[in-house]
């Protein structure tokens, strides 16, 4: 009997030996790893770099917030689960989470982001098997002010839009997959807009679209020597705190996403292309006694002085007739170059991911040359003209845009000359003249020596143009001796 009794001693010993070194394994594993082996932690919310303006200030930033989440196997009862969780969170339909909270799953989401009040009251509940985790949200300290520069995260902190999913397309998402930047504090990605100036534009915007009953407005300021944007707004638009609005068609970045056929403005590249090519001079007279008929098309001035004109007259008066006969100096040829100069043939390269092809004529005839040389027939993004018209008054130089910091040195490593210094002078001047005497002496400022070009379009619209519907357009830049913005 001694050996049989000193066998089973020994067998027992081990058996107690092995029970306690899983209770102590159990003791020490991570309370987050459930027995099927998935990790709760792998559905987390990643952590994301701030986002700043280029003097510092936060714009979006991770905060904590709690996620409550489910282990089916260990449910004891899943109806009465069901119920008690759905009367902290009634928006959750009790059907659905009781076939959520049913099975052998190992992890399964209840809700993602509650309250600090609702964590307590469901961990008050008591339920066997629910537990929560503490998890990234993405936070903007702006609101809505630059919600189509900053863009917005889903709910597991990944960017969508704007720079947020720039930041992902660019490393970010790599980094996560390669299993970093879970806990780590990021370096801030500093961007090129000033939030102050975007809080102007923002609400200068908000009170024009009242004043004038428009359904959008938008606009961008741009640095006209580095490229960098300073603001951008775009209205109606929507607050990425709380994104319930973001995807309707209306909340479009017209800036960088939209293509217009936006008039007036567009001639600024008509007499750069007939002034650089030596088509025409400053000192050069247009005809525009009468209008230009193109076959069954008539093309006339809005405001006409029926005589002929000086080329500075042609730019103050807006003359559509002036501008048709300066592009058939060009020709198509020499217009179609111009155009290819100033970007707008090509999407504009940036930061952004929300960017627009320009629309270009199929058939470039003659009346195609005469009706683009004053903004119709060529549809292009507003990001697409500033940039091309900062070309315009910045010396000559067409400098890539950007939503990120940069320096001045490195944005003329990236410059391509477009136009002469001369031909920018002349257009810096024509700007000027246009503030002073023309359409745009709203603009004429005491002490900040503005230039600039107005423009009105039809809408268009299917199988041609709106008769009462109108796009409305301000070109600007200041100081005109050596324009920054």
């Amino acid at each position: 009997m001694r050996p049989r009794i000193r066998l089973a001693m020994i067998v027992f010993s081990f058996a107690f030996i092995a029970i306690i070194g899983r209770l102590v394994s159990l003791g020490l594993a991570d309370p987050t790893t459930n027995r099927n082996g998935v990790n709760p932690n792998d559905a987390i919310a990643t952590g994301r770099p701030d986002l700043i303006d280029r003097n510092g200030e936060v714009l979006a930033a991770d905060i904590k917030s709690s996620s409550v989440y489910g282990e089916p196997r260990n449910i004891i009862d899943p109806d009465e689960a069901a119920e008690a969780i759905t009367t902290v969170l009634p928006d959750l339909d009790v059907n659905v989470l009781r076939k959520r909270l049913t099975g052998n799953a190992g992890f399964v989401w209840i809700k993602r982001e509650i309250t600090p009040k609702q964590r307590e009251k469901i961990h008050s509940l008591g339920i066997p098997g629910i537990g929560f985790l503490s998890e990234n949200r993405r936070f903007y300290t702006a609101g809505a002010t630059a919600a189509h520069v900053l863009g917005l995260v889903n709910v597991d902190n990944q960017g969508i839009a704007g720079i947020e999913k720039y930041v992902d397309d660019r490393w970010l998402a790599d980094l996560h997959a390669a299993g970093f930047a879970r806990g780590e504090e990021l370096d801030p990605v500093q961007l090129s807009i000033d939030i102050d100036v975007q809080h102007i534009l923002h609400d200068e915007l908000a009170q024009a679209m009242g004043r004038y009953h428009a359904i959008a407005a938008s606009g961008i300021i741009l640095d006209a020597h580095t490229g960098e944007v300073m603001a951008l707004a775009s209205l109606p638009d929507f607050d990425p705190n709380n994104p319930v609005d973001a995807n309707k068609p209306d909340r479009l970045n017209r800036i960088t996403a939209g293509v217009y056929e936006l008039g007036s403005i567009f001639k600024s590249f008509t007499f750069a292309m007939a002034l650089d090519s030596g088509a025409v001079t400053m000192n050069d007279r247009i005809d525009a006694t009468n209008a230009l008929r193109v076959g069954r098309f008539t093309i006339n001035d809005f405001h006409g002085k029926h005589r002929v004109l000086t080329v500075p007259e042609v730019f103050i008066y807006s003359s559509n007739i002036g501008s048709a006969r300066m592009a058939m100096k060009v020709g198509k040829e020499g217009q179609q170059e111009y155009l290819r100069r100033f970007g707008f043939f090509d999407k504009v390269n940036t930061d952004l991911p929300e960017v627009a092809m320009p629309m270009l004529p199929k058939r470039w005839a003659d009346l195609t040359t005469m009706t683009v040389a004053f903004g119709h027939g060529i549809a292009v993004t507003p990001l697409q003209v500033a940039v091309a018209d900062a070309s315009l008054v910045n010396g000559g130089v067409l400098i890539p845009p950007t939503f990120l910091k940069r320096s001045r040195a490195d944005a003329e490593k990236l410059g391509v000359r477009v136009v002469s210094e001369r031909t920018s002078q002349q257009m810096r001047d024509l700007f000027k003249l246009n503030v002073e005497k023309g359409s745009g002496r709203k603009a004429d400022v005491p002490g900040y020596n503005v230039g600039g070009k107005t423009g009105t379009a039809e809408k268009a619209v299917a199988g041609g143009y709106s008769a009462n519907k109108r796009l409305n357009s301000f070109l600007a830049a200041f100081p005109m001796d050596d324009p920054q913005y």
